[in-house]
Parts: structure tokens; sequence; C-alpha cells
């Protein structure tokens, strides 16, 4: 199926009353999951109905029916300016995630020309950039205390609480080709200060290691935000509902830990915020018997 069907779809109920003005309409993965097409083509739909003024992007919200508020700006006017763009550019990705920013989106939303914008932030990579450095900027890391277990664990609960309020920003960052981002540079530092015992390779794995950990916990989170969106199911929901048939697999199976596991109706609550610092605690153990 091809953006135009999609978009024809999404259009028709606009025009039959189905989808009302300031409706939201589906985002791009609930279209990827509907309609099974590609992100690529969902996001191209959601565009199309965009250049033809049916729908908008709304922060905070996501797309929804309608033409965007008139706008009398241009881009001359002195208070658009780079920290305006980054803002927006904040904005749309936590209404909708990384996958939904660009350059298009974010000068409709200010209501500019496309290739204005790179006058102030030169492209979306460099806008990514600095998004993380502002999203970065909320949560100061502090001055680090002198025990070499309670800085690490400082910079990674800083970590985590940005994670924690902007999901999109664990999927910005980039630890195989890490990106020159001026405020992630002192936590590094912190870590590296706290790991001088270690020989100089070995504290670099570390660092590298648990700046992994903490952004791998975070991704779930991004993912399971957009999932109990577009289902409306919890994670704790979801589990519940695949209960018997997991029990079923696993008397099926040669599976002896499994079965001792769920034995006496054993009941795991998941929370991420308790799993993130059982790992901390886990890693650090590690770190100290290394």
């Amino acid at each position: 199926m091809g953006y135009q069907a999609v978009a024809a779809e999404l259009r028709r109920r606009i025009t039959s009353g189905e989808l009302k003005p300031g409706d939201r309409v589906p985002s791009t993965r609930a279209l990827v999951r509907d309609f099974g097409v590609a992100m690529a083509t969902a996001t191209k739909a959601l565009q199309a109905l965009q250049a033809e003024r049916l729908v908008h992007p709304s922060p905070g919200v996501g797309t929804v029916v309608g033409p965007p508020p008139r706008t009398t700006r241009r881009l001359e006017q002195p208070e658009l300016n780079r920290d305006e763009v980054v803002r927006m550019g904040i904005a749309i990705a936590d209404a909708e995630g990384l996958a939904a920013l660009s350059m298009r989106r974010i000068a409709t939303e200010l209501g500019v020309s496309t290739m204005a914008l790179y006058r102030y932030v030169g492209g979306k990579d460099v806008l990514v950039v600095r998004m993380v450095d502002a999203a970065l900027a909320e949560f100061p890391l502090g001055t680090p205390p002198d025990d070499w277990r309670e800085a690490i664990a400082m910079v990674a609960r800083v970590h985590w609480a940005a994670y924690r309020r902007h999901l999109w920003l664990a999927s910005a960052i980039s630890l195989s080709r890490p990106q020159l981002v001026p405020r992630l540079l002192p936590h590094t530092d912190a870590v590296l200060r706290a790991l001088r015992g270690f020989e100089k390779s070995a504290a670099l794995s570390a660092m590298i290691s648990l700046f992994a950990y903490v952004r791998g916990v975070a991704l779930v989170m991004e993912a399971e935000a957009q999932a109990e969106q577009d289902t409306g199911v919890t994670a704790d929901e979801w589990v519940t509902e695949q209960a018997d048939r997991l029990g079923a697999m696993v008397a099926m199976g040669d599976l002896p830990a499994f079965r001792e596991l769920l034995a006496d109706g054993f009941d795991y609550e998941y929370d991420l915020d308790q799993l993130f610092e059982f790992g901390l605690d886990v890693f650090l153990d590690g770190l100290s018997t290394r």
C-alpha cells in the first residue's frame, strides 16, 4: 500500500466528520500497525495531509485535524532565534517521538520557510545535538561527591531523569558515534575521575558500559510509551493477558527454572525505575569487585 492510499483513508475520515477539527490523527506508528506500511510511508501520508492543510502538528498533542493557526511571522523578525527552533524541536519530539521531527515540520510550526531554519541550526543533525544539549541543561550535574561509587551513581541518575522526561533522548544519543554535546562532556569527565584507580582502557570501557546500560533501559520507555498509546494496553496488562499462553509454553518445554519461577503464583511487578536501580547496583558491585 502506498502513502496515497493511507492519506486517502485519513482524508475520508476527515471529510466525513469521523475525525473532527481538533481531533488527534493516528500517529505514524499507529498507521504502520493499522495499515501494514513502512514508517516512511506513514510519515509521507501525514506530510501530504499537512500540505493540503487538512492537519497540522500540535506540540504536546500530536498531529491534529484542521489548518495550523494563522501567523504573520516572517524570517526577518528578530524574535525567531536558534533557541526557539531548538525548543520547537524538543516540543515535537516530546509529543510524537524523534521520527516525527523534520526541518519542514518545525518550519510549519514556526511559520517560516524550511530553508530559513538552516540559518539558525545548520541542518537536522546539528539541531538534534542542540536538542540533546538543551534537554540535559534541565538536569544540572552539580558537584560529584568524593566517593567513587556515589559519583558514578549520581551521573547515572541524572541521565535516567533526563531520559524519563524526554523519551526521545535515549535514541538521539549515539555511543558508537558519540556527538560533541557540550553539557555531556562534564558527565563523562565525572565518571572518568571516579574511575582513576582503573587502568585507562578499563576506565574508558567502564564509562561506556555505564552509559550503554542507562541508555539501554531508557530505550524501553520510549517503545513502551508508544505501544501503550497505540494499543491502550499497559505493560502489566499485556503480561497478564499473556500469562496463560506463557504457562502453557513453559509446561510443554524443557524449562525447569521457568517452572520454578512461576510456581505458587509468583507475581512480578514490572517497574522500570526499580529495574534501573537494581541494574545500577549490580553494575557498581561489579566495578567494586573489579
